[in-house]
């Protein structure tokens, strides 16, 4: 109950006894990968793709699994990350529900999913899992690692911590920790999911699911992923119905915004599972690159080695905002690397690199090109 794979997925193996940063191992445990593109004779055309709170390792579709990826505009034959050039590897979080081990996977002590028994998550962990994985996979250098948003935290943390992995970076959408802002929206995604009866402490199953809490959870993200701008475009004072609603639907959905909201919202419930939600949603908040190797922010970054390095942000990121990909390109820079640094004019927010490629992808092409 509660994990959801795709069909091309596969697995590797993490050690017996894989220490969490926070307290507590685990055993038995595996993440779970995709590929694409084919790895050349020397071995050194290989990108890793850190994925945000939500994504699978689906990033792209291939010959195996012909459905669209989360990122298809951007990974593929021709594409800004081109396939005919790059190995991409994607791997999907640790704590997540796309494969890899997290709450809703079965605990070996018990037989029983873990549920709230899953030990604390960090950031950091999702960075050692990803580089146990390539490693596991016969990889000891690669070409680059690209990250988006939690994505963008996890690459941070992995190149702090595993500095001989890769010389290149591109870092989008992320920060070195979160803001109070976004910390706020979070915590009130979490209130809404425990606050469902049907939570029951982490003890749900699909007959008794915390929908409602999930839904709202849902729609205060999105409100967070887009800008303000792009909702008043997109949708004005547009209403579902010309007359107000009468009965019992009079407090309901009366704008085109609201169920907008309402229909992405109700498609996710039942995609991500609650708990896995709650964890991954906390360790973003936790996040401290300084603590990533118990020092400074600028020890953390001066320890990565990078020679090159692009970071890219928009200006109507409300969960991450520019000042945080600006802060990024400084310690990268003060670090040793050769930044190159994006301020994107984007109307789509925090999600643009998702849905923006015209804008995105010329710079990660270029970048990549030039490797």
């Amino acid at each position: 109950m509660g994990e959801f794979v795709p069909p091309a997925t596969r697995f590797v193996d993490l050690p017996a006894g894989f220490a969490m940063k926070l307290g507590g191992e685990l055993h038995g445990a595996r993440i779970a990968y995709e590929t694409f593109g084919e790895v050349n004779p020397a071995r050194d055309n290989v990108v890793l793709i850190l994925t945000g709170l939500s994504p699978s390792a689906h990033v792209a579709a291939h010959p195996d699994d012909p459905t669209p990826g989360w990122w298809d505009a951007m990974v593929g034959p021709g594409k800004p990350i081109d396939t005919n050039r790059w190995h991409v590897v994607c791997v999907n979080s640790l704590g997540s529900c796309m494969g890899s081990t997290g709450p809703p996977s079965s605990d070996p002590a018990t037989g029983g999913p873990y549920r709230l028994g899953f030990p604390d998550l960090a950031v950091e962990d999702i960075a050692d899992a990803a580089a146990w994985t390539v490693r596991a996979l016969g990889f000891e250098r690669l070409a680059c690692v690209v990250g988006a948003s939690m994505g963008g935290m996890s690459a941070l943390a992995l190149l702090a911590r595993h500095p001989d992995l890769t010389r290149n970076h591109i870092n989008i959408s992320a920060a070195v920790h979160s803001l109070p802002f976004a910390i706020a929206v979070r915590s009130l995604q979490r209130e809404a999911i425990r606050s469902d009866p049907r939570w029951d402490q982490g003890r749900y199953d699909e007959e008794n699911y915390p929908d409602e809490g999930m839904r709202t959870a849902r729609k205060l993200g999105m409100m967070t992923y887009r800008s303000a701008e792009e909702w008043e475009v997109r949708f004005g004072r547009s209403r579902v119905r010309s007359e107000p609603p009468t009965g019992s639907a009079r407090f309901g959905l009366e704008f085109e915004v609201e169920l907008y909201l309402h229909r992405h919202a109700h498609r996710f419930v039942r995609r991500f599972d609650p708990n896995s939600y709650l964890y991954l949603s906390r360790c973003v908040d936790w996040f401290d690159l300084g603590e990533s190797c118990g020092g400074t922010e600028e020890e953390a970054f001066a320890s990565m080695r990078l020679e090159k390095a692009l970071v890219i942000g928009v200006q109507t990121d409300l969960l991450f905002p520019l000042r945080q990909q600006g802060r990024i390109a400084d310690g990268l820079s003060a670090g040793g690397a050769d930044v190159g640094f994006l301020a994107l004019e984007s109307q789509q927010g925090h999600d643009a690199f998702l849905v923006d490629t015209a804008r995105f992808g010329p710079p990660v092409s270029k970048f990549l090109s030039e490797l």
